[in-house]
């Protein structure tokens, strides 16, 4: 056996690079099964970031559903999600470019345009077959203010205008027909609720003319978040709340609402996008779901007679896109040692094929950090979670003593969670003898609602105590380099970077992707969706300027004292790339480094292969430079300002 090299931390050789990152990886999401054909969603880096509808047929033989040239995302909400539905042998899908619905056959010619109106965008698809057309969510952006949030359905055949079916409310989402055509759910909540503060669960019959009418209140409201409506094959309505504390799993029936499950974890996740789903119906009285406790998901079989969980063993640890029909199940997973892929199972005999994998790399396991899950103490006397991932690379070790440097991830949302799957982007720092602390700060979902309402009023603060908290837990422990700790984060990720190095004294470096720097500024100019997010995390604006004031780096730029790398997106409507232009600015002003990369075509996350590789091996040139370690690997530079 080969002795392992002798190299400070930071200075190991990794066969992990940012282009096998950024070139051989994909996005894999919106799992559907339509008869014995599989359907999903593939972002591809390496075709400038466009997402592609794929189909897996009973044969095995997979093909993309929709020609080059089209892109399958939809702009509903920003963030989009529930950009297509199978529909015979043809995809249904929204055009990225001109936000236009169009129908495809694949190969079979090109796509044919469904609606005419550009600004006119839809989502959440349902087929109507008995009336020949679509239900969706639909977003107006005609008028000159707040686009407007209706359910329409959508002729098939394109010669009629949207008519409108449930209208007033300033959010819809979900809307599911019941198996015989005869009611439609759907979800709905107004600001400045988000959809996992309070959403409410709305039924009504179908005419015979496709009208609705007796619309009632079936669930949720004020302080009850209710996700993923779906009817069971017998017509029985089935939806996840959160009243329990827990994102637990529900049926309505005659009037009323009655638990399906009720179990400390959580069935759901915050509904960021649309389409999620993380239940659905096998047939025989049974349900397979996918449940998250303390940051790792599960798989499991319902049996809705009994009421009985029973786990389905797998070797992953995030499962998502959860779809089933008649003993079999195709699904999103990934675990600690693994790339996320698509997988089919047979629920039946357990086995399981993974059909698409996010990355073919094949990377031996002395190369790989697997997460190990801490538990940190925190302001208030709490606890808050992360998963820590220690150097590792079976052909290096440090020199006795030392310890590695230390980057802390915040995961953007804030309400959302990381999860332990194989991240490489993580690996290519832990390959390299970096440490990584992955954190779930409170207001991260996962951890049941009482958690998540943590950073209620307090954004800015709690996410900002945990982080430091956290980083300063692994150097109390002696696991990392209490002088070099730097903090990463993207979107709200990058307000929680930039707070911690503007109002704590913990780190020495940070990166901030299209962070968000100006409270008020995120306030006035945000798009819809998010519009009144603040009121919760912060609080309602303009009334409560003061504290927008008081939480916005770019305020305070006098309690900077350490560099920081900006990359940010030019077409980035969520945070826009003035305030990361603002924050460079007032770093120069003060002589600190700095580096400030601007992205041309990208939005709010990196879509294009250049652009992801741009950003790894810069921040990792930056934090060798900040740091004082020589990097084994060639990284393309930054220039860095003030160094």
């Amino acid at each position: 056996m080969t002795e392992p090299k002798l190299a400070g931390y930071g200075a190991w050789s990794s066969p992990i690079h940012a282009r096998q990152i950024a070139e051989g990886m994909i996005g894999l999401g919106e799992v559907r099964i339509d008869g014995d054909r599989i359907y999903w969603v593939e972002l591809r880096p390496t075709e400038g970031g466009r997402c592609v509808v794929v189909r897996r047929d009973g044969g095995g033989h997979t093909e993309d559903m929709i020609p080059a040239g089209f892109n399958a995302r939809t702009r509903v909400h920003e963030y989009g999600g529930g950009a297509y539905i199978p529909l015979d042998n043809d995809v249904i899908f929204t055009h990225f470019d001109d936000q236009r619905v169009y129908r495809s056959g694949g190969g079979h010619g090109e796509p044919r345009a469904i609606t005419a109106d550009s600004n006119l965008r839809h989502a959440d698809f349902e087929v109507d077959t008995r009336r020949s057309r679509l239900i969706a969510v639909r977003q107006d952006h005609r008028g000159g203010g707040e686009p407007v949030n209706t359910i329409v359905s959508v002729r098939l055949d394109g010669r009629q205008q949207d008519e409108i079916l449930a209208a007033g409310n300033d959010f819809y989402a979900s809307p599911r027909l019941s198996p015989d055509g005869s009611q439609l759910a759907w979800l709905t909540w107004n600001h400045p609720d988000m959809p996992w503060d309070a959403a409410e669960l709305w039924v009504a019959s179908v005419n015979d003319d496709g009208s609705l009418s007796g619309a009632t209140h079936a669930a949720g409201g004020r302080n009850e978040s209710i996700v993923q409506p779906q009817w069971s094959p017998d017509g029985v309505l089935h939806f996840i709340s959160d009243r329990t504390d827990w994102w637990n799993l529900c049926s309505w029936r005659d009037g009323r609402v009655e638990p399906v499950i009720e179990l400390e974890a959580e069935f759901a996740a915050p509904q960021w996008a649309f389409g999620q789903s993380t239940y659905a119906f096998t047939g025989h009285g049974g349900i397979v779901c996918a449940y998250a406790r303390n940051g790792f998901w599960h798989l499991a079989h319902i049996d809705l007679g009994s009421r009985k969980l029973n786990a389905i063993s797998t070797p992953y640890a995030n499962v998502g896109s959860l779809r089933a029909s008649e003993g079999r199940a195709a699904f999103i997973a990934g675990a600690p040692d693994r790339s996320t892929a698509v997988v089919h199972m047979d629920l039946g005999t357990g086995e399981s094929e993974e059909l698409r994998r996010a990355a073919d790399l094949r990377i031996d396991p002395g190369y790989v950090s697997v997460p190990e899950p801490v538990e940190f103490p925190t302001e208030g006397d709490l606890t808050s979670h992360g998963f820590f991932y220690p150097p590792t690379n079976k052909d290096y070790a440090a020199p006795p003593g030392e310890r590695p440097p230390l980057v802390v991830l915040a995961h953007g949302g804030p309400t959302a969670a990381t999860t332990s799957s194989l991240n490489l982007t993580i690996q290519y720092y832990t390959s390299r003898g970096i440490a990584v602390l992955d954190v779930n700060y409170g207001g991260s979902t996962g951890y049941g609602r009482a958690y998540r309402e943590r950073l209620y009023g307090q954004w800015g603060v709690v996410d900002v105590d945990d982080c430091c908290n956290g980083a300063r837990y692994l150097a109390q422990r002696g696991l990392v380099d209490g002088d070099r700790l730097a903090i990463a984060g993207g979107s709200a990720g990058g307000y929680t970077t930039l707070s911690c190095l503007t109002f704590r004294d913990v780190f020495s470096a940070g990166a901030s992707d299209f962070g968000i720097s100006d409270c008020e500024a995120l306030a006035k100019e945000t798009h819809k969706f998010e519009s009144r997010y603040l009121d919760r995390l912060i609080g309602p604006y303009p009334e409560r300027r003061d504290i927008y004031l008081e939480r916005s780096p770019i305020h305070h730029v006098d309690g900077l004292s350490c560099p920081i790398i900006f990359f940010q997106g030019l077409e980035d409507r969520v945070v826009p790339p003035n305030q990361a232009r603002m924050m460079a600015d007032a770093l120069r002003k003060k002589g600190l480094p700095v580096a400030l990369i601007e992205l041309e075509g990208e939005q709010h996350g990196f879509r294009k292969a250049e652009n992801i590789r741009r950003s790894l091996e810069g921040k990792l040139y930056f934090f060798s430079r900040i740091f004082g370690f020589e990097l084994a690997d060639a990284v393309e530079s930054v220039e860095i300002e003030n160094l």
